[in-house]
């Protein structure tokens, strides 16, 4: 298992550095200029400084491996001077957003807190709703609940967010006034009054989210567990007198959760990304949200750096299904 582990981790660096170079060279050639907001009174001498001051006068190759420097190598130098209090990198030039003025990594640290907040919970809920209503749906196959659970999850998955989120907001925040309608980011919980509003907030966009993500676990629960019920081992484990119980949770489940832990691991990148129409909906400051921003402004860093953190976060959490296969099921191996 660790010469798999280690295999794939160097796999990853080409991988990553092909991806890489595509994302740049997409974002390179697709059109704008940051200059194009400037005023029209700034010379342009002036705004032939402001473009080398970004970096925009070095040739492509070079710009390129500047960038790949300061992802890899300065940046976290940054992080872990901010964590442990050394100097390691100071006086070293960082991914500088062409919007803000500051520090990429900055701006999506900021960012976080609020992204994990919303769709980080609606994605533990999603999994905590899912998984056993695609157990009991798959073990009571046509049933009322099993045709309740399949025409709740079909809508779920076939209403899009910014439909569904405008209709909660006009339902629990308009007309009943339970809910805030929009996400106050600026709120610091500090007790226990602050608590309870910062759930209060969250619960419209969590419950948008976890419906959607809880549609399309829940399926592929429910599938996976009508794959391996009708499998010969299941027969046996009950003619050997085994109790139902354990053959369906034990047996069965470890089994039919090899698929969904692919889904599962695969969408962890999607709650540090940041969903983006649920957070422009709710006015959710968070990394959705940032991206729209940077692409509307033409902040080619930040886009450039927000997307290439979305690969390596998919990159990393494929290798981590991959080895726990090898833990759910023995059978596997990697050799």
């Amino acid at each position: 298992m660790l010469t798999f582990t280690f295999r794939r981790l160097i796999f990853a660096i080409p991988t990553l550095l092909f991806i890489a170079l595509v994302i740049f060279l997409l974002l390179e050639l697709a059109p704008g200029d940051p200059m194009a907001n400037v005023p029209l009174t700034v010379p342009p001498e002036v705004k032939e400084q402001m473009r080398q001051a970004l970096g925009l006068g070095e040739p492509a190759p070079i710009r390129f491996w500047k960038w790949i420097v300061q992802f890899f190598w300065i940046e976290p130098l940054n992080i872990f001077d901010h964590l442990f209090g050394t100097g390691f990198g100071e006086g070293k030039l960082r991914i500088i957003s062409w919007q803000n003025r500051a520090p990429v990594f900055i701006v999506i640290a900021e960012r976080i807190p609020q992204t994990l907040w919303v769709v980080g919970t609606a994605y533990v809920v999603a999994i905590l709703i899912a998984i056993p209503v695609g157990i009991y749906s798959a073990y009571r196959q046509y049933s009322i609940f099993d045709q309740a659970g399949t025409f709740v999850t079909m809508i779920g998955f076939s209403v899009p967010p910014f439909f569904s989120g405008v209709l909660v907001i006009v339902i629990f925040a308009v007309q009943l006034r339970w809910f805030p309608s929009i996400y106050d980011t600026t709120h610091v919980v500090d007790g226990w009054d602050a608590f309870v509003f910062q759930l209060r907030q969250m619960f419209l966009p969590v419950m948008v989210l976890a419906l959607q993500i809880t549609s399309q676990l829940s399926r592929f629960m429910r599938a996976s567990m009508l794959d391996n019920l009708g499998q010969d081992y299941v027969r046996t484990a009950r003619a050997k007198g085994l109790r139902e119980r354990s053959v369906v949770m034990i047996h069965v489940l470890r089994n039919s959760m090899i698929p969904v832990v692919t889904v599962i691991a695969l969408g962890i990148p999607q709650v540090f990304g940041g969903a983006i129409i649920t957070e422009q909906v709710f006015k959710v400051n968070g990394i959705g949200q940032l991206l729209i921003t940077a692409i509307q402004a033409n902040d080619l860093p930040m886009v450039q750096t927000l997307t290439f953190i979305f690969a390596v976060l998919i990159v990393l959490f494929n290798l981590i299904a991959d080895v726990l296969y090898g833990i759910l099921d023995p059978r596997i191996r990697y050799e």
